[in-house]
């Protein structure tokens, strides 16, 4: 069971040996990198590649790590005891699965994404160690101890929002997604836009990449940015011409809302071009 990529997400060799070794150490795989570099898709096709089931749990700032286990609700075991429901006897009728607990149930290995575990307060990952090293836990309501039947492949991404805590780091493998460079970069838009005309793309890159390179942006665009601006570019028909234009490098590329997003850095680039302009 190996992961080499898919026709539809581009995944260097780097990835690919981590996705991997973290299948063979059977240890949770420990994604970073920029916003929009594929963290959260990556788990998505690695199911879809090991034809294995994928669940989802996208952390929130209020998402406590007993939910990825399970909840009680209490709240409508009360509501039917008013109302007289014979279901109150049972209060396997009120236990709501989480993610890790479809996950251990399930009768064939299966892919766990745990996305932007960094948005959870800190000590959500120290919460997770026992489940995730020993593959069971505990239901107190209903007395009885969960194992899971086949350890699932688990990744878990982060944007660094925050420090994750070192006993939790030791159980994971860990890669850091690189930013595309323009050879890869040029591999992932094909995989879009198949049908790109050569001389726009190279425009177009070339544009990104110098756009990523002004010093002081206060967000760099990104992958899925690119892709969301080609598709505009092609949408409108704008010609590899208007981004090739000489005074194209002390202008604002056009559609540039596609790729900047705050008026900081829309700010920031006008005053560059402006300066550029008057060197001229």
């Amino acid at each position: 069971m190996k992961f080499e990529g898919t026709d539809s997400y581009v995944a260097t060799r780097d990835l690919t040996l981590a996705v991997n070794a973290a299948i063979a150490l059977q240890r949770p795989l420990l994604i970073k990198g920029e916003p929009g570099t594929g963290k959260t898709l990556l788990a998505e096709e690695v199911a879809r590649a090991l034809n294995m089931p994928l669940f989802q749990w996208h952390v929130k700032s209020t998402t406590k790590a007993q939910q990825g286990l399970y909840e009680y609700d209490a709240v409508s075991r009360l509501r039917d005891s008013q109302l007289g429901d014979p279901r109150v006897h049972d209060i396997a009728n009120y236990i709501v699965p989480g993610v890790l607990w479809q996950a251990f149930e399930c009768d064939v290995p299966s892919v766990v994404l745990i996305d932007e575990i960094d948005k959870a307060d800190i000590e959500f990952p120290n919460d997770l160690l026992r489940e995730l090293d020993r593959m069971e836990f505990h239901c107190y309501e209903l007395q009885k101890t969960l194992k899971a039947k086949h350890r699932p492949l688990i990744i878990i991404t982060s944007n660094n929002e925050k420090e994750l805590p070192d006993a939790f780091l030791r159980r994971c493998f860990f890669h850091y997604i690189k930013f595309p460079d323009k050879a890869t970069m040029q591999r992932i838009v094909d995989v879009h836009f198949p049908a790109l005309k050569h001389e726009l793309l190279k425009e177009a890159l070339e544009v990104f990449f110098d756009l990523r390179e002004v010093p002081g942006l206060k967000k760099k665009p990104s992958t899925s940015e690119l892709i969301d601006w080609l598709k505009l570019l092609l949408a409108e028909d704008i010609p590899p011409e208007v981004l090739r234009a000489k005074d194209s490098k002390d202008s604002i590329p056009p559609l540039h809302g596609a790729l900047l997003k705050n008026e900081q850095d829309i700010h920031l680039f006008e005053r560059l071009a402006f300066m550029a302009r008057r060197k001229g």
